[in-house]
Order: structure tokens, then C-alpha cells, then sequence
């Protein structure tokens, strides 16, 4: 993988960490004033799924090492 590509995929999971960040605010925020659980529920699942790609992104980075 070129450098480039590392860096793409850096920037990336950046973004990505800074919008998982932005959803825990919003889902702390939607308990607090109680909204509605199936609101609160589709953003913790979103919430998940930038995780899920943060995560594949990362494996992307660093590869596993057979030892």
C-alpha cells in the first residue's frame, strides 16, 4: 500500500472517529431530554456501524502479522 493511500485511509477513519464522537453527544443529548427509545436505538445502531468501518479501516492500515 502506497503512502498516499495509508494517508487517505488515515484521514478516513479521522473523520469517521470525529462522527461517532458527534452521535455519543447526540444519543447523550436525546436521553437526556427523553426522547423516544426507537430515535435513541437507530442511533446507537448508526453509532455501531461507523465503528464497524473505523475498525475496517484500521485493519486496512495495519495488517495482521502471522507470528
Amino acid at each position: 500500500m502506497s503512502d498516499q493511500d495509508q494517508s487517505e485511509l488515515r484521514l478516513m477513519a479521522a473523520r469517521l472517529r470525529q462522527e461517532h464522537e458527534d452521535y455519543d453527544v447526540a444519543i447523550k443529548a436525546m436521553i437526556q431530554i427523553g426522547c423516544e427509545a426507537l430515535r435513541i436505538q437507530r442511533m446507537k445502531k448508526k453509532k455501531l456501524i461507523i465503528k464497524d468501518r473505523i475498525s475496517q479501516i484500521e485493519d486496512q492500515i495495519i495488517p495482521d502479522i502471522i507470528a
